[in-house]
């Protein structure tokens, strides 16, 4: 068995090398999401998570085709007209020139599909499916936001179910996007706002834990909030966190106690059975915001890769009144202002969630 290191606090983020893998750790990802405008002013949303993963295998055996090291990639394209995601996949083990993780910067592909991060600090998201392809670039407009304490970002309530974690928020993204497959020729200009997550660690899920509700939001202002509520068996908060930065730059790490999600409007998936409440409202300390899907139906099977059956989905952030408790009149419209746009991850909701 492999001895995976253990997330300790007091243990700095260190930038460019923390961009890169991790590769001693058991799972990594770096996590893409974003809404796009197109010329003609349609909105779409898209992702791209990748995923490292170090398997449970001898570290003795000296096979050049051990499979030491796995890499996963999940891509989506949250698009109204379509009707429901359109998403795709892949697998590989690292290596033979089938996929890399580069581990002094960020530069990960399979295949032909690939982030990496330029000198400059600027992104490039390339993506090949049969039913879109993405060639963005993605640029910072922003310090990099660390959650946590110095990026050790709690995930339960024992010191080593952790995870270093940074976000950067409000990428500006300009590139091309093609819809409806490559002999289509439906390709076309698109500017948008994104997010990027990477998160690293070799902690299991905690064993009260099924899954978690997450949102990364960039808001008009120029303000970014990153908050997780992790769930028990029941539906209750296990545990929670967060990170916001408000509009004048400042950074406050939110408690357990002052984060909160509440289901408005639950959607039942036609696909696997399960009841995602794609519309939320949501408490982050003084905070207050109501969510509202760019579609309903942005739940992602990915079985054949990372094993996992999620909703990822692009939502809208609005003003949401702090004194109403009418839970279902504020899903059906909400009646604050549009304060900011990003996604809302919901996990375990098919089946506990195995990392």
């Amino acid at each position: 068995m492999p001895d995976y290191p253990v997330v300790t606090s007091g243990q700095p983020l260190v930038f460019p090398r923390d961009y890169g893998a991790h590769s001693s750790y058991r799972t990594e990802w770096w996590y893409v999401t974003g809404w796009l405008q197109t010329d003609d002013n349609v909105s779409l949303g898209f992702e791209a998570t990748f995923f490292r993963s170090r398997p449970a295998l001898d570290d003795e055996n000296p096979s050049r085709f051990a499979p030491n090291q796995l890499l996963f990639a999940n891509v989506a394209l949250s698009d109204p007209h379509a009707g429901k995601l359109q998403h795709d996949q892949r697998i590989a083990r690292r290596g033979f020139g089938l996929a890399e993780a580069s581990e002094t910067d960020t530069a990960v592909h399979i295949d032909d599909w690939s982030i990496e991060r330029d000198t400059d600090g600027r992104y490039r998201l390339n993506v090949a499916t049969p039913d879109f392809t993405f060639a963005f670039t993605l640029t910072p407009t922003q310090p990099v936001l660390v959650n946590g304490q110095g990026g050790y970002s709690r995930k339960g309530p024992l010191p080593d179910e952790a995870s270093y974690y940074y976000s950067v928020p409000w990428l500006q993204v300009d590139g091309m996007l093609e819809r409806g497959g490559h002999s289509t020729g439906n390709a076309g200009h698109v500017r948008g706002q994104a997010w990027l997550d990477h998160e690293w660690s070799s902690a299991p899920l905690a064993d009260g834990a099924v899954g978690w509700d997450w949102i990364g939001i960039n808001f008009d202002d120029g303000g970014a909030l990153m908050a997780l509520q992790i769930r028990d068996k029941a539906g209750r908060k296990f545990w929670a966190g967060g990170t916001l930065r408000t509009a004048d730059g400042s950074t406050h790490t939110l408690s357990p106690d002052s984060i909160r999600f509440t289901p408005l409007r639950r959607w039942h998936s036609p696909h696997t059975g399960a009841q995602y409440p794609v519309a939320m409202r949501v408490v982050a300390q003084d905070v207050h915001l109501t969510l509202v899907p760019l579609m309903d139906d942005q739940e992602f099977d990915s079985r054949a890769s990372t094993g996992a059956v999620y909703w990822e989905g692009a939502v809208t952030a609005f003003q949401a009144d702090a004194a109403s408790t009418d839970t279902a009149k504020t899903a059906a419209k909400p009646a604050g202002k549009p304060l900011g746009r990003g996604y809302l991850e919901l996990t375990g909701y098919v089946q506990r969630l195995q990392l």
